[in-house]
């Protein structure tokens, strides 16, 4: 990461929060949209679109495939598309910045095209090893050349018609099962994922939406079959990206815990491979209503009343762990306010994250005194029964996005304020955070 200015902030004990809050689009759905769209043959609209550099990055690389991409001053983009098997021959390489969702998914597009395009990114993107898409792509009959470590800049020369494959994945990823779909997209006959452990299904929710010919079926020990009919044809979508879960987190977690709060979450995603935590902190008494609960683009989507609640500590079922994975920092907060205690296990996934979570968060939750025992694969967390946390201490947050917005909701419950080294990674992910923040503490 290039050297910049640190930004530290400081975040206090609030007033009640109070109003409605509109959050960013989920990113996953917003990648999907763009590339999806850019294959169906006709105009495609999208409104709540996450506008950051990830996915920007994806529409840059579509544009330069041949889709027509434009983004209106209302915010509403339109695609028309290149139809399936009509991708183009960019004229230089694909600069993928720090995304490596659009990589992966990117390279499952273009091996089943008859194109050859250059894969390339920034340093820690340029750090990520691609082996895992690689190896099944190169089955179907893509020609990979990559970096030592199977590493970017990489260049994949698309075969067409490309081989069907059955494939069964070695290791959990939503990111592969995705690639190879969207390779199986432009190859004839049937491509199919094995998957043992469920992953996020987003794909083959907008796959089906869009029109692709695409089935799932479930052995009796839980391991899912996902086959696509390939030289598909797509239809246009109009498609209202739904908010994303865990930037509602921080929002759910803060109404519940700052004591009078009644907030309302418009438009957020429910997709039950990511809606952990809700159950989760309904289970330990948390005040969350689903209203007007509806599909949008294939996708289960409801707005969130949530209301100030005493919660209660509850042994976390670590089977739910996948479905919440990015949200467990914030849960950690939740529980340092809980009554009792709150115990986590199976979480070892948050030691190789943007930084070695369980031990950020408990060396901050200790800092500003909560109490916490930090095990293997989680934390112990024995609550405050909703009194303030005592804070006043500065936390390390590891350019580290989700470590950075749990301390500052932790802030909003502390007698001392909660400063944070550098808040600067907030923005990149989430830029208006604070600003919806202070919108709710009027």
């Amino acid at each position: 990461m290039t050297d910049h200015t640190a930004t530290p902030r400081s975040f206090s004990a609030s007033v009640p929060l109070k109003g409605r809050v509109a959050i960013p689009g989920d990113k996953s759905i917003s990648h999907r949209s763009l590339m999806l769209s850019a294959l169906a043959v006709g105009e495609s609209r999208v409104t709540g679109l996450l506008e950051g550099h990830d996915v920007l990055a994806t529409a840059s690389a579509m544009r330069a495939m041949g889709a027509d991409i434009e983004r209106r001053d209302d915010g509403e983009w339109r695609i028309h598309g290149v139809g399936v098997g009509g991708l183009l021959q960019p004229r230089e390489a694909l600069d993928m910045g720090n995304s490596g969702t659009s990589t992966r998914l990117l390279m499952g597009l273009v091996a089943s095209h008859p194109i050859t395009v250059t894969f390339i990114g920034d340093a820690s993107l340029s750090g990520r090893p691609m082996g895992r898409v690689i190896d099944p792509l190169s089955q179907m009959g893509a020609d990979i050349t990559a970096s030592p470590g199977g590493r970017l800049p990489l260049m994949l020369r698309g075969l067409a018609p490309a081989i069907p494959l059955a494939y069964r994945l070695p290791m959990a990823s939503a990111q592969v099962k995705s690639a190879i779909l969207l390779a199986g997209l432009n190859t004839p006959g049937i491509t199919e994922v094995i998957e043992p452990v469920p992953t996020r299904d987003h794909s083959e929710r907008m796959l089906r939406g869009f029109g692709a010919d695409l089935s799932v079926e479930t052995d009796v020990d839980g391991t899912r079959h996902i086959r696509i009919l390939g030289e598909a044809e797509l239809k246009p979508q109009t498609i209202a990206v739904p908010g994303d879960p865990s930037s509602a987190a921080f929002f759910i977690v803060a109404a519940l815990i700052v004591p009078g709060s009644d907030v309302l979450i418009a438009n957020v995603g429910l997709n039950p491979t990511r809606a952990g935590l809700i159950a989760v902190l309904q289970a330990m008494g948390g005040d969350i209503e689903l209203l007007g609960a509806r599909e949008v683009g294939g996708e289960p989507v409801a707005d969130l009343r949530v209301r100030h609640s005493i919660l209660k500590g509850i042994a976390v079922d670590p089977a739910v762990a996948p479905s919440m994975i990015d949200e467990f920092p914030i849960l950690f907060v939740a529980a340092a306010l809980a009554e009792g205690r709150t115990t986590t296990t199976g979480l070892d996934e948050l030691r190789v994250k943007e930084s070695d979570r369980l031990a950020v968060m408990a060396t901050g939750l200790k800092a500003i005194g909560a109490r916490v025992e930090e095990s293997e694969d989680g934390l112990i967390i024995d609550g405050t029964g909703g009194d303030p946390l005592p804070g006043g201490a500065t936390i390390a947050g590891h350019l580290d996005h989700r470590i950075c917005m749990s301390f500052a909701i932790a802030g909003l419950v502390s007698k001392a304020p909660v400063t944070i080294d550098d808040v600067a990674p907030i923005a990149t992910s989430f830029p208006n955070f604070e600003a919806l923040l202070a919108g709710l503490a009027q």
